[in-house]
């Protein structure tokens, strides 16, 4: 049954000034929080290998942000900010990005009521300021050009077509600008290219960064690869939907958006060798961890893998174990020849949500009445304001560059 939650019940006060405007000069240098049976204590990052059991596998998203935003002009001066959020044709990401001339993506449109029909040319200006290393010369060869499709709602499908034999990817890294978040209330400069992005991002696609891995440095992952910890990664493509605030009063109202993810099958088959604990670094993990449960749920009943919808996990109960539902997505990869598994996901983590594979979490602090900080209060058992508490009382950094946190699940043995 969905649960009845109101979201007013996850609200609480976060002066301005405690979120973190700018990264730290050193990512392992953030505070760091460890809840545990339910106590709360504090340390630095650096210090976090020295909190995890050996006998642990420890998950990282290493989806890579792209600069996704994008600034036009109409011929009448009109700026237009187009904001890529996932592409339709091609509609693979990485056929996308190797695309040549044009391809179409699904965006959301600034100043939409000024853009009717007309094909917009590239602000030469705002792109000129950008941080990649480009002359007006080039810019003005490119001939970037959006052109709209169709309106859905909040969203539209834009057309985008370029001079010459770059690719799509070559086209955004000159002409496209980082997405920091718009609570930091500042433009992207020069400090975000590098901080705004995960040491081992690697797959194109995301358009905003999974935060909880901004804090991890080479000696960090090297110690934690010491402890003989394993390190395994997923790539879910973090899409703007993951940080719409929840508008209405009932949770059980608000739409999540669709974030396509990938899974490896050789961590499926370590995830079924072992039954080591499972350490998700980021939310974005979580999610995408506890929607394999799922996956194999819908290969078990119907025979193949569909995306996991938003409220899947609390329509009924489910008899499959969890090594049940793994092993049934391991035989279909097998069947069909898969190497990695490729699907999409909406689903919701809110309290009453049945963990099923993640014990361990690292994250950072979340937005008042937001689906993360409801993922957070699930996890740890309803007990999100003694965290929170904690770390107001403690003078941590709050959101995308602030402080992080350990979270042990509430139930977990």
């Amino acid at each position: 049954m969905i649960p009845v939650i109101h979201i007013e019940d996850y609200s609480y006060l976060l002066p301005d000034e405690r979120i973190a405007k700018y990264p730290l000069p050193e990512r392992d240098l953030s505070k760091l929080l460890i809840y545990k049976d339910g106590s709360v204590s504090g340390t630095i990052f650096r210090n976090l290998p020295e909190h995890l059991d050996s006998d642990s596998i420890m998950v990282f998203n290493d989806t890579k942000v792209v600069p996704a935003r994008l600034f036009f002009r109409r011929e009448s001066g009109a700026h237009i900010e187009v904001f890529c959020l996932e592409p339709l044709d091609p509609a693979e990401y990485v056929s996308s990005f190797d695309a040549r001339s044009s391809c179409v993506w699904k965006c959301v449109v600034g100043n939409a009521k000024r853009w009717k029909s007309d094909t917009l040319s590239l602000d030469l200006e705002a792109a000129e300021g950008n941080f990649s290393k480009v002359d007006l010369d080039t810019l003005k060869s490119l001939n970037f050009r959006a052109s709209l499709i169709e309106r859905d709602g909040q969203t539209a499908s834009v057309r985008f077509d370029w001079d010459g034999d770059l690719c799509f990817s070559a086209v955004l890294d000159l002409c496209g600008r980082v997405p920091i978040p718009p609570y930091l209330n500042r433009e992207t400069e020069q400090i975000d290219l590098e901080r705004y992005q995960t040491l081992y991002a690697h797959i194109k696609g995301s358009v905003a960064a999974p935060t909880a891995g901004l804090h991890f440095t080479q000696n960090v992952l090297d110690a934690i690869k010491s402890k003989g910890i394993d390190m395994q990664t997923v790539c879910l493509h973090v899409g703007a939907g993951t940080f719409l605030p929840v508008k209405s009063s009932l949770v059980s109202e608000h739409p999540m958006h669709r974030e396509p993810f990938i899974i490896k099958k050789s961590f499926i088959e370590d995830l079924l060798r072992s039954n080591k604990k499972l350490i998700a670094v980021g939310t974005t993990s979580v999610r995408t961890l506890e929607s394999l449960y799922y996956v194999g749920v819908s290969i078990l009943e119907k025979g193949f893998p569909e995306d996991v919808q938003q409220w899947v996990p609390y329509e009924r109960e489910y008899p499959y174990s969890k090594e049940q539902s793994l092993e049934a997505i391991l035989q279909y990869m097998n069947s069909n020849s898969l190497e990695e598994l490729k699907i999409g996901t909406r689903i919701i983590i809110v309290p009453g949500f049945t963990f099923r594979m993640v014990d361990m979490l690292v994250t950072n602090f979340h937005q008042s009445q937001s689906t993360l900080l409801l993922l957070i209060s699930a996890f740890i058992g309803g007990d999100w304001r003694t965290v929170y508490d904690y770390a107001l009382g403690h003078d941590f950094r709050f959101l995308s560059y602030g402080d992080s946190s350990l979270l042990y699940r509430r139930d977990a043995k």
